[in-house]
């Protein structure tokens, strides 16, 4: 992914740069140390990927973010910044992620691999989120509905590469805002989908969502338990206890026969 580097600190640029050189999917093709200078480069060296430092002098980065969404095409932007209190500015400019300084390995490979995943829904509209306006969800309760609805494999990215994710594998998704997490195994994959459209995709005999954010395979919940109050857990397989939301215990239970 051809990227840009975007800093007003020669010393952050360079630690940037070391950075990014440990990442296969990156290829850095220029940088700049003010935000004039990012938007010729972008306009010279197009850019997929622009790392956006946040302060900078006459052009900060928000304003550059905001140039580059009339820009065609339109590069993703990564903020990386010391300052946390920007991030609603930073994703109203359609920003990839928000990576706080001193940025550390493994929060910019996460970030890059949710650039990669947007990529990879730009180029296949297929893994796409679902459009805003509400649609009929499948009849999941429909015993006649063929099993050739439900999605069989995902193919996700990582780091420079797209790899196959069949859905029988997964142990837990977890939503992450505009993105879910596949855990497989010792590994996890970030996605960009919605976790409703996914529960939607998903084979209810194998899928069960238990909160707002996480689905469930049904084979890897051990046991239900009541913490009182109305508050009831699942345990998982690995030893997680993961708190069941009011909106999904009545299909909690019923899977148990309760």
């Amino acid at each position: 992914m051809r990227t840009l580097i975007v800093d007003d600190e020669p010393l952050a640029i360079e630690r940037m740069q070391i950075l990014c050189a440990r990442i296969p999917a990156l290829q850095i093709v220029g940088t700049a140390a003010d935000g004039a200078a990012a938007l010729r480069l972008v306009e010279a060296l197009s850019p997929a990927l622009v790392l956006l430092d946040m302060t900078m002098p006459e052009l900060d980065g928000l304003s550059v973010a905001r140039a580059l969404v009339r820009q065609n095409p339109k590069p993703m932007v990564i903020f990386v910044t010391a300052h946390d209190h920007f991030a609603v500015e930073a994703f109203d400019c359609e920003a990839v992620d928000y990576v706080l300084k001193p940025v550390a390995q493994e929060r910019l490979e996460r970030a890059v691999e949710r650039a990669l995943s947007r990529q990879a829904a730009l180029a296949d509209p297929a893994l796409a989120p679902a459009p805003t306006v509400p649609a009929a969800a499948p009849a999941h309760d429909d015993a006649t509905a063929s099993a050739a609805q439900w999605i069989e494999e995902f193919w996700v990215p990582h780091r420079s590469e797209l790899v196959r994710v069949a859905a029988g594998d997964i142990d837990r998704i977890d939503a992450e805002r505009d993105y879910v997490r596949l855990h497989v195994g010792q590994r996890s994959y970030l996605m960009l989908h919605t976790i409703q459209r996914l529960e939607d995709r998903l084979d209810p005999a194998h899928f069960i969502r238990l909160h707002r954010s996480t689905i469930v395979r049904r084979n890897r919940i051990l046991g239900l338990r009541h913490d009182g109050l109305g508050v009831w857990s699942a345990e998982l397989a690995d030893g997680t206890m993961l708190r069941i939301g009011r909106t999904y215990l009545a299909k909690a239970k019923a899977m148990a026969g309760r």
